[in-house]
This record gives C-alpha cells, sequence and structure tokens, in this order.
C-alpha cells in the first residue's frame, strides 16, 4: 500500500476533493519505485493526487481504478479550512472510527467500504500495489488489527508504503508501516 504524494490542498480538508500532488521530490520517487520493482498488480484510487503518484513511480504500468479505494467522505467538511472545522472533542478510538461527519461517512464506514477491495488485491496471484489515502491504507491496517478504532492511531506519510501479508485463512500480517528507502 503507498499514500500518494503529498496533496495540495490548500489548507483545507481534502477527502473526495480532487487535488493534485506535490510531484517535486523526484529522488523520494525513484528510490521508492526502485525499491518497490515493478508489481505485478496495481489498484488506484480514482482520486487525481493517487493516479499521479502511480504515474509517476511507475510511468508505464497500467493499473486498475477502483472507486472503493477513494478516501473517506468527509461530507460537510470536505473542502473546508482546517481552522473552520469543528472541534469534536477527546474521543476513544472506537468512538472516533464511529465518529460521521454531517452528510459524510465514519473512518468504520470507510473500512466496511474498502474491505472487499483491499481482500480482492491480497487474492491476486504476485506481488500488489495500491496506490491510495491514508485512510485507505489505515482501513487495511484495521482489518490487520481486527479494529478500526485501533488502526486510527497511525500516522501514514505521503509516499510511504505500508507492507502486509495475506494470512492463510484471512486477515494480514503487518510487515511494516510507513516505510521509505533509506
Amino acid at each position: 500500500m503507498i499514500r500518494h504524494a503529498p496533496a495540495i490542498t490548500g489548507g483545507r480538508l481534502c477527502g473526495r476533493t480532487d487535488v493534485p500532488a506535490d510531484l517535486r521530490n523526484a529522488a523520494s520517487i525513484a528510490a521508492l519505485r526502485k525499491a518497490l520493482g515493478q508489481p505485478d498488480h496495481l489498484s488506484v484510487s480514482p482520486a487525481l493526487r493517487c493516479r499521479q503518484t502511480l504515474d509517476a513511480i511507475w510511468p508505464d504500468a497500467t493499473a486498475t481504478e477502483d472507486a472503493a479505494l477513494w478516501e473517506q467522505d468527509f461530507g460537510q467538511w470536505d473542502g473546508q479550512p482546517y481552522s473552520a472545522l469543528p472541534d469534536i472533542g477527546a474521543l476513544s478510538g472506537a468512538a472516533l472510527a464511529d465518529h460521521r461527519p454531517p452528510g459524510g461517512e465514519s473512518f468504520a464506514d470507510l473500512c466496511a467500504r474498502a474491505a472487499p477491495a483491499i481482500g480482492g488485491a491480497a487474492r491476486r496471484d504476485g506481488t500488489v500495489a495500491i496506490v491510495a489515502h491514508a485512510g485507505i491504507v489505515r482501513a487495511a491496517l484495521a482489518l490487520a488489527l481486527g479494529s478500526p478504532g485501533a488502526a486510527l492511531a497511525f500516522d501514514v506519510a505521503p509516499l510511504s508504503a505500508t507492507r502486509l501479508r495475506p494470512l492463510d485463512g484471512g486477515g494480514f500480517g503487518i510487515i511494516s508501516v510507513n516505510w521509505t528507502p533509506a
């Protein structure tokens, strides 16, 4: 799982707001390409920032675009400046995972939406890479941990890889989170 390059958000919350990626860090992109090699299968969120990141890492690759890999829908909060977002107070991980912004989806909803796409990718033969959002990477971690609330504790860095191993009988083992080539 690769999180897209830094998004150009202008200080706004951009879940479904389609913004471009900042691809100026060519050295990091090249190092990631070299370290990851060419996967057998590629999936990508339809978001511009994800498609641009995939094209920068693997310029000649063909990928399957999957709408289930979109970032969380923050509803009325999407596109708002961070300074304008309401303070929802201190919540436990489980309560935060279940919190639904007005007109949007909760992180638990996102996990349920993304689980079939993540599970389907894991059942493919060979190596699979998914270029998506921090929320989708956390959704995969939630599948591995068995808890959406626990997965929200992870900070997922742009242009980092999170490596998971499908386990016999279902589920995932976590190999690494936020890995970048040195």
